[in-house]
């Protein structure tokens, strides 16, 4: 007979990490800064911002040429 951990899987799934969770938030800063986005922007934006920002890129490329034209 086998032990709970092999019979029941659920107890052996890996945990979310802190530091893999930061690492995306970084990442994720870092390509909006790519697109053109002011760093100092970038870094007030929360992670939803940040996430809501990334799902249309070319709308910040495009905020971003406009913002720098004026």
């Amino acid at each position: 007979m086998g032990t709970t951990l092999e019979r029941n899987k659920n107890r052996t799934r890996p945990k979310k990490a802190a530091g893999k969770k930061n690492r995306r938030r970084r990442d994720q800063k870092k390509r909006l800064i790519a697109l053109g986005m002011d760093e100092a922007v970038v870094n007030q934006m929360n992670s939803r911002d940040v996430l809501t920002a990334l799902k249309r890129p070319k709308k910040v490329e495009a905020a971003a040429a406009a913002a720098k034209e004026s």
